[in-house]
């Protein structure tokens, strides 16, 4: 894909071509309005939930928070397929892709003013969204640079996803095909690389050689327990003796990165750890204690914080002390450049005229 073929005004021109023929459908507006009404009614639910669960705490929207977000991306993992899965053999199968390809506009900026048409659409999904997260700051506990870090990783997620079937749908000529590849391709993503990881880590059992000391015990704790004499000086004969022992153990430090492109594991591990407690909230907390009312701490129960805790665990080998480093850099910077590639593969279909044709599929 030559850069020197793209302008910012044939992106733009194509994407407000796409963009109006999406609102033109009716059927935009009522998907909108659903969506609205199942995120904020999930949220009005998980928060009395919580609400009923940890009753004295003053940090609900710690939990609430997390739980909204992963149903957000999970609920627009199967939103955003259905935007670009059609886009490119749709317009073929109508007989309106030709058109496209005899005007002004190169086959890099058809490629990417699609993709931007299909993101900002994507885009609206998450603005109608922000009431429900802004919602859960007030429960206590969400600082907003959480909101802005998580938000902002969560669209370009997105955006990869709609690269990716986006490249679908100019690579294969049946709508239906795409379509459901297009779902394959977020299921691989999401539950395919748990798949991978779990089948993976079984490969790399290891047997290893475990040390165990047998410890002491005090012979004054021997004998008020009423142990007699000749046992007591059998134990402390034979005690603190080492014993060697065969097992067996999987290394999740070879396989974390099967783990990586997960876009659940990329939102949960990029989230921004959580602040501690001021000095004003802590003595907040000592003097409600002091006055019998246990505040309960729900930075433990944090759902983003515990993926994150338990992705970088697994970096850590044997005998490693130190906590792993992010695993979301690896994962983001992997889908990303899936997403370029699934781009420069759908602006090479887009040119004109094609040499070679898929079998049974027509110029138009």
């Amino acid at each position: 894909m030559s850069l020197a073929k793209v302008t910012w005004q044939g992106v733009w021109t194509m994407a407000q071509h796409e963009a109006r023929l999406r609102l033109r459908s009716g059927r935009w507006r009522l998907l909108l309005g659903l969506w609205f009404v199942v995120v904020t009614g999930f949220t009005l639910l998980v928060q009395q939930a919580v609400r009923r669960t940890y009753s004295t705490s003053d940090d609900r929207g710690i939990v609430v928070y997390g739980v909204l977000v992963l149903f957000v991306l999970g609920l627009a993992l199967l939103v955003v397929p259905s935007l670009t899965g059609q886009s490119v053999n749709g317009d073929r199968e109508r007989g309106t892709l030709a058109t496209l390809q005899v005007t002004l506009l190169s086959a890099p900026e058809i490629a990417l003013g699609k993709l931007l048409a299909a993101w900002g659409t994507s885009l609206v999904f998450v603005l109608l969204t922000v009431p429900a997260m802004l919602l859960t700051m007030t429960q206590g506990g969400v600082p907003l640079g959480r909101l802005a870090v998580v938000g902002l990783v969560l669209v370009l997620l997105l955006g990869v996803v709609a690269a990716l079937a986006l490249c679908l749908s100019a690579l294969l000529s049946r709508t239906t095909t795409s379509g459901v590849l297009s779902y394959l391709v977020v299921f691989a993503l999401c539950l395919g690389t748990l798949i991978s990881f779990g089948l993976a880590l079984q490969l790399t059992n290891e047997r290893y050689q475990e040390t165990f000391t047998n410890e002491c015990p005090p012979r004054e704790l021997l004998v008020r327990d009423g142990v007699p004499p000749e046992e007591i000086e059998r134990i402390l004969a034979t005690c603190g003796s080492t014993e060697t022992y065969d097992s067996t153990r999987s290394r999740e430090d070879k396989v974390w990165w099967l783990l990586a492109p997960n876009p659940f594991v990329i939102l949960a591990d990029a989230a921004p750890q959580l602040p501690p407690l001021s000095a004003a909230e802590q003595r907040r907390r000592e003097q409600l204690q002091q006055q019998g009312v246990y505040v309960q701490d729900l930075r433990d129960a944090d759902p983003l914080g515990g993926i994150g805790r338990e992705v970088r665990g697994l970096r850590s080998g044997p005998g490693d002390e130190r906590p792993g480093g992010p695993v979301w850099p690896y994962g983001l910077a992997f889908d990303v450049l899936l997403a370029v590639g699934a781009v420069w593969l759908t602006a090479r279909r887009l040119r004109a005229p094609s040499r070679v044709l898929p079998r049974g599929q027509r110029v138009a």
